[in-house]
């Protein structure tokens, strides 16, 4: 019994333990559901999930599948993205968070940065109009493309091997993580920048995981629940990413455990890169046809 209450009051366990109550809050808040997931649906949830827990990233992919197959209408992609991918991504925070060692301040400071980065996000994405949304994911996918190019070409900095910062560096990771949380809502993943925000900082890129995941984790059932209340995502989609995703993080973190991926990445980096282009050009088309209209 001692040895249990021990565990429990360990901070890492209790982070893990207020993130399950998080968790459980934010199911209850999306237990009203209209539509199921098509098959579709869920194979897209499946395999953005396993290509995100072996370091590739979801939401990039996602919407590439979904405007490839207009399966997602753009106005409501960064709300059903943040509202479909919350649970996966808890998985994959639970198991991560628990195994790789990071300075806990360091940890909780940044998640807390995230979290609010994502609630000031939301409340403003989920009200956006189609143009605007089409403009910012463009946009968000332009930087996500680049940011895979780096990777791809190993160009991220070295890091350090420190677990966790102090002072000017801890206020920076503060700052730099409330801005990702804040972008999540556009559909910009947080892995990438913020495994290059670590680094900058000397930190170890390991510590990159439970940073990610666990700013991910906390900060997408806030952000999604504004998605949610706004009604700006589309409900089976949505189902089907959790559906499909949590098989797809457990069999990538248990089974497979890592696998080449370096044609996959330049894949992807092609097919973000072509819907980044295609976003923006509808958006920007559609505001030379009102400009038309308007003139004639």
């Amino acid at each position: 019994m001692t040895s249990l209450l021990a565990g429990l009051a360990s901070p890492i366990n209790a982070l893990l333990a207020v993130l399950t109550l998080l968790t459980g809050g934010y199911v209850i808040g999306w237990s009203r559901l209209e539509n199921g997931p098509t098959a579709g649906a869920m194979g897209v949830g499946w395999l953005t999930n396993f290509l995100d827990t072996l370091g590739i990233g979801s939401f990039a992919t996602t919407t590439s599948m979904w405007r490839a197959f207009k399966m997602v209408p753009d106005r409501v992609i960064p709300g059903t993205l943040n509202v479909g991918h919350t649970l996966p991504t808890v998985a994959e925070a639970l198991i991560y968070t628990a195994i790789i060692p990071v300075d806990v301040t360091t940890l909780i400071s940044m998640i807390a940065a995230a979290v609010l980065g994502a609630w000031l996000g939301a409340g403003l994405v989920a009200k956006w109009p189609k143009r605007y949304v089409q403009i910012g994911m463009g946009l968000a996918l332009l930087a996500a493309a680049t940011l895979f190019f780096m990777t791809a070409m190993k160009l991220f900095p070295g890091g350090g091997d420190a677990l966790g910062v102090r002072g000017v560096k801890l206020i920076v990771a503060i700052a730099g993580n409330l801005l990702l949380g804040a972008l999540m809502s556009l559909g910009i993943g947080l892995y990438a920048p913020c495994m290059i925000l670590v680094s900058l900082l000397g930190m170890s890129p390991t510590a990159a995981f439970p940073i990610m995941m666990g700013s991910c984790a906390f900060l997408m059932p806030v952000g999604s629940l504004k998605f949610i209340k706004e009604g700006a995502y589309d409900r089976a989609a949505a189902l089907g990413l959790a559906i499909g995703g949590i098989p797809g993080v457990l069999i990538a973190a248990y089974i497979v455990k890592s696998m080449p991926l370096t044609y996959v990445r330049w894949l992807v980096i092609v097919v973000v890169l072509y819907t980044s282009v295609t976003m923006l050009y509808s958006a920007f088309s559609q505001r030379s046809a009102v400009g038309d209209n308007a003139s004639a």
